[in-house]
């Protein structure tokens, strides 16, 4: 088995063998490309993830009828809406709804973008004057687009996002990204896609602790720092935002007290809706999945 950094060159080397753009791009990005803040990456994911018991049947139960239940309030019900909520521990789904129906992921799809990067370059590879484990923080922290599509263009763009995903998982047909920002209505992606993708980087992803690292934290940092206060998911929710208009989205790991690690992923698509309810209705649905519930196992 190649360590990280002789797969790092290994994928440098087939970029510039498929004709793809030269390392060098991203180590020296032009010189209208946006300098990155070096951020320290904390926590550390052993301290948040937690695998502990299996959902039961009573408990998914009362998730999936809560859910069902917000979803056909009216703000909520003519929207299209993509859930889906598995087990990190086992891989049960506990919640889906429109899995695997392809939806507009606005910036979700940075989730695509930061997550190839890692499994082509290592971490402490040079952009500008900061490190790939940074220009990833900033990225998905604090949702940047010109990061993102500087990320893209410089690992070589769809293809080789791609390419880079499938050994995690990720099926190569369940997204199509046409940007590394998601501002384009063009970039598609099943929830079930970007679920596989944050479970494929747990389980052997390079770099998954940057990746990790770079999710806000529900109430207390980046996208989400005003998001999910007063409520289950605050502080145990770290989750990639999306949002254009009639389009949000979030996407992360649950750190779940009861039922260990959770990984969930819901996007809407309603155009004409108000941003506010569809984040109250994205928030709600988080809510569902963070919270405790009363039930017996059995």
């Amino acid at each position: 088995m190649v360590n990280r950094l002789q797969a790092s060159s290994l994928a440098l080397m087939s970029l510039l063998l498929t004709g793809g753009m030269a390392p060098m791009a991203i180590a020296n990005p032009p010189a209208n490309t946006y300098a990155v803040d070096a951020v320290r990456l904390t926590p550390e994911p052993e301290a948040f993830l937690t695998q502990t018991a299996a959902m039961p049947a009573i408990c998914m139960a009362q998730m999936r009828n809560n859910i069902d239940s917000i979803l056909q309030q009216a703000p909520y019900r003519n929207g299209k809406w993509g859930v889906h909520i598995e087990s990190l521990a086992t891989g049960e789904v506990l919640y889906s709804r429109n899995a695997d129906e392809f939806f507009i992921p606005a910036s979700n799809i940075k989730l695509f973008t930061t997550a190839a990067a890692l499994q082509l370059y290592d971490p402490q590879s040079p952009i500008q004057s900061t490190s790939l484990s940074s220009w990833v923080y900033t990225t998905n922290q604090r949702s940047n687009n010109a990061y993102a599509d500087t990320l893209f263009r410089g690992i070589g763009g769809a293809a080789a996002i791609q390419n880079a995903l499938e050994p995690l998982g990720v099926n190569r047909g369940s997204f199509r990204q046409v940007d590394g920002s998601g501002l384009s209505r063009q970039n598609l992606a099943t929830p079930r896609a970007i679920a596989t993708t944050l479970r494929g980087m747990h389980q052997n992803g390079y770099g998954y602790d940057v990746f990790f690292s770079s999710l806000p934290v529900a109430g207390h940092s980046g996208t989400l720092t005003n998001r999910l206060r007063s409520t289950p998911a605050f502080g145990i929710v770290r989750a990639k935002t999306g949002t254009l208009n009639g389009v949000r989205a979030l996407s992360g790991y649950v750190d779940h007290g009861q039922f260990g690690t959770l990984i969930v992923s819901v996007v809407v698509n309603y155009p004409g809706q108000s941003g506010q309810v569809l984040v109250n209705g994205v928030d709600n649905v988080m809510v569902q999945a963070a919270r405790q519930y009363s039930c017996a196992p059995g």
